[in-house]
C-alpha cells in the first residue's frame, strides 16, 4: 500500500475527530456519501480557503496534505504557491497568506515585525517537514560519489573545475571520472534551501566557503542559476556536468547523489540519516513560548547522521483576524503534524516523519492559536 493512500484514508479518521478535539469545529462529509463527523456542539465547521505561499522544496508533501485535507474537509480548500521561502516569509509578514512554508525559521527581526499582522504574540515557526538536501549531479556513468565538506565547498566556489580533480579522484578510488567541466548551479531566488546549504558549508568547511549562510546565493560566485528546486534540478538534468543542491526528493532517480563524509566515514543520503541529524539538533535560544526552531549541528561526527538537512518549518500566526481562520489554521496544521500527515509526506516527498516529542510540541503549539477578541 503506498503510503499516499494510507495518508487520504488515515486523515478522514483523523480529522473527523482530530478536528473536533483541537478545534471545536466538525467536519462535512469525507467521501461525499458517508458523514466524516457531526457538526460540534457549537455548530462550527471547517471550511473556508486557507492561503499558504513559500518553500518549494515543501511542494510534493503539499500536494499530498492539501488533496488529503479537502478529501476529509469538502468545505474547506488549501491554496499553496511554491515561490520559495523568502517570499513566503514576507508573505506571513505583510498579511498576503495565513501561513507560510520556509525552509529556514524567521529570524529575530522577523519575528518583531511580525507581531504587526499576528498579534502581540507575533508568528511562530511549527517544523512539519524534515528532507536531505542532497549534492545532486550530472556526470556522465557516474551515480555516486563521496565528497567531503571541502571538496563540496571548492565545487561551489568555482575552486574545483573538472570532475576528474584529483581532489574529487582522492576521495573515490576505483571511480573512473571524465574530463569534463564542473558547472555549479545555484537557486536565483531567496530560498530556504540555499540557506540551509550554505549553512553547512560555512559551518563545516569554513576555511573555503568564507560567506556567510544565507538564503541568497553569493553575488560574488560565478555559476550556472535557475528558479525553484524545479528549476535547478532541469538545469542539472539537461546539462552534462552540472552540480546542485536540492531536496532530494526531486533528484532522486534523475541524478546521481554524493555520500558526505561524518567524521571518519562517508554517510549515504536517506530520511532516516536526515531525522538522526534533526534529533542531535538544539531548540533555538531565546524565542518565544510555541516557537520550535531548531538550531542544526552541521559539524556533527555522529556518522549515523546526514548534516546537509533541512527542517522546513509552517509558520503561522498565533492571533488571527477571524475565528473561522484561526480554526481552519488549527484544523490543517494539525493534520500535517499527525501521524496521517506525516507518512503522506515521506510516501510522496521521502521526507523524514516528525518524532513523537516533535509532533506533542507542535501540537501543543498549534492549540494556542485563537482569534482577536
Amino acid at each position: 500500500m503506498k503510503a499516499t493512500r494510507f495518508g487520504r484514508n488515515a486523515a478522514i479518521a483523523v480529522l473527523a475527530v482530530g478536528a473536533l478535539a483541537l478545534t471545536a469545529c466538525g467536519s462535512d462529509n469525507a467521501t461525499g456519501a458517508t458523514p466524516a463527523a457531526t457538526p460540534s456542539a457549537a455548530g462550527v465547521k471547517v471550511t473556508g480557503t486557507l492561503t499558504g505561499i513559500g518553500s518549494s522544496a515543501q511542494g510534493a508533501a503539499m500536494d499530498a496534505w492539501k488533496t488529503n485535507f479537502a478529501s476529509a474537509n469538502p468545505g474547506a480548500t488549501v491554496q499553496y504557491s511554491p515561490d520559495g521561502s523568502g517570499a513566503g516569509r514576507k508573505a506571513i509578514l505583510d498579511g498576503s497568506a495565513q501561513f507560510a512554508g520556509s525552509d529556514a525559521y524567521l529570524t529575530d527581526a522577523e519575528l518583531a515585525t511580525s507581531k504587526t499582522k499576528c498579534g502581540t504574540d507575533g508568528a511562530i515557526n511549527i517544523p512539519v517537514y524534515i528532507s536531505p538536501i542532497a549534492v545532486a549531479f550530472n556526470v556522465p556513468n557516474v551515480k555516486d560519489l563521496k565528497l567531503d565538506a571541502d571538496t563540496v565547498a571548492k565545487i561551489f566556489r568555482g575552486q574545483i573545475n573538472n570532475w576528474n580533480d584529483p581532489a574529487i579522484a582522492a576521495l573515490n578510488a576505483g571511480v573512473t571520472l571524465p574530463d569534463l567541466k564542473v558547472t555549479p548551479v545555484n537557486r536565483s531566488d531567496d530560498s530556504g534551501t540555499t540557506q540551509n546549504f550554505t549553512d553547512y558549508l560555512a559551518s563545516a568547511a569554513p576555511s573555503v566557503w568564507t560567506d556567510k549562510a544565507a538564503g541568497v546565493w553569493p553575488a560574488s560566485l560565478k555559476g550556472e542559476n535557475a528558479k525553484g528546486t524545479s528549476g535547478v534540478v532541469k538545469t542539472v538534468t539537461d546539462t552534462p556536468g552540472a552540480v546542485t543542491y536540492a531536496d532530494d526528493s526531486a533528484v532522486s532517480g534523475k541524478l546521481g547523489t554524493a555520500q558526505i563524509k561524518v567524521g571518519s566515514d562517508f554517510v549515504k543520503i536517506s530520511p532516516a540519516a536526515a531525522a538522526k541529524a534533526v534529533e542531535l539538533g538544539k531548540p533555538v535560544a531565546g524565542r518565544p513560548t510555541g516557537d520550535l526552531s531548531i538550531k542544526l549541528d552541521r559539524t556533527t561526527t555522529d556518522s549515523s547522521a546526514y548534516p546537509v538537512v533541512l527542517v522546513s518549518y509552517h509558520v503561522v500566526c498565533t492571533t488571527y483576524d477571524k475565528q473561522a481562520t484561526a480554526d481552519l489554521v488549527k484544523a490543517f496544521e494539525s493534520y500535517v503534524v499527525s501521524d496521517a500527515g506525516q507518512q503522506a509526506a515521506a510516501g510522496s516527498a521521502k521526507s523524514a516523519p516528525l518524532s513523537k516529542a516533535l509532533q506533542d510540541k507542535a501540537k501543543a503549539a498549534l492549540d494556542s492559536i485563537k482569534a482577536k477578541a
